[in-house]
């Protein structure tokens, strides 16, 4: 095995000592997995990441000749995550084609929920796969078979670690931070929400009945990405709504095609 994984190569530490504590994600891989050299875990991202990034590029060109938006909603579970896409396509669907990929582990419960809401959806499973990858996202895509000049909203597995490095050909990726979670979580999950562009902070109708630092939350996110832009709502109450449908009908609008005449 030492010949495969490179687990015998003892220039690559497993951790490092760090105040109060050990780091093992200071290495050139960024994380640790007994028996696996950071160099041979540094390669084996590539070539993963590589062959997502080719399947993403021909999600990416196929959306872009369709006109589609796609969205690539993120968040740890427990966020509100499907409760706001619940009310996003209330908001948004007589104005605009809706679909929608439903991404977890197992059941079909959270695409069942969006049916409801009359639009097409299609669950994803993905067994003990922590993140949806390009190449399941396409296979979804291609069986929903979106309309031009739509938009698709991707709910990725509740996860804010491999979400981040996964490429599905989106538009954007969407963080979902809900006050009830703790305003530290840019910092503690730096990588997505330095990948996102923008950051909608979930459930504020409960500020006042939590220790929740909004302001915190406002800074510890611009660190990470000054660009990130932050919209505060609700999708019990549906403040905030208003300003969510209107920066997706700024991107849809910079993404729609001209279709010919029938």
């Amino acid at each position: 095995m030492c010949t495969v994984c490179g687990c015998s190569d003892k220039r690559d530490g497993r951790y490092r000592k760090v105040k109060g504590g050990l780091h093992f994600g200071r290495g050139a891989a960024g994380l640790h997995v007994p028996g696996m050299s950071q160099s041979r875990l540094v390669q084996v991202e590539r070539d993963i990441l590589s062959k997502n990034d080719a399947y993403a590029g021909n999600n990416r060109s196929m959306l872009a000749e369709r006109g589609i938006l796609a969205l690539n909603l993120v968040s740890s579970p427990g966020s509100g995550k499907t409760t706001l896409l619940t009310r996003t396509i209330e908001r948004l669907k007589g104005g605009v084609p809706i679909s929608v990929i439903e991404g977890d582990q197992e059941t079909s419960f959270d695409a069942d929920r969006i049916r409801e809401t009359g639009v097409p959806a299609i669950q994803i499973n993905t067994g003990k796969g922590c993140h949806l990858d390009a190449r399941m996202v396409g296979d979804g895509i291609r069986q929903l078979n979106p309309q031009q000049n739509s938009l698709l909203l991707i709910e990725n597995v509740g996860n804010l670690v491999c979400p981040a490095s996964f490429d599905l050909g989106e538009a954007c990726k969407v963080a979902i931070l809900s006050v009830t979670e703790g305003e530290d979580k840019p910092l503690k999950y730096p990588d997505m929400f330095h990948a996102a562009s923008v950051m909608l902070i979930n459930k504020i109708d409960l500020l006042p009945y939590l220790e929740f630092d909004i302001g915190k939350c406002l800074d510890y996110a611009r660190r990470v990405n000054p660009d990130i832009h932050i919209i505060r709502l609700s999708a019990k109450s549906g403040e905030g709504l208003a300003e969510w449908a209107g920066w997706i009908g700024h991107k849809l609008a910079a993404c729609r095609i001209e279709l010919e005449p029938a």
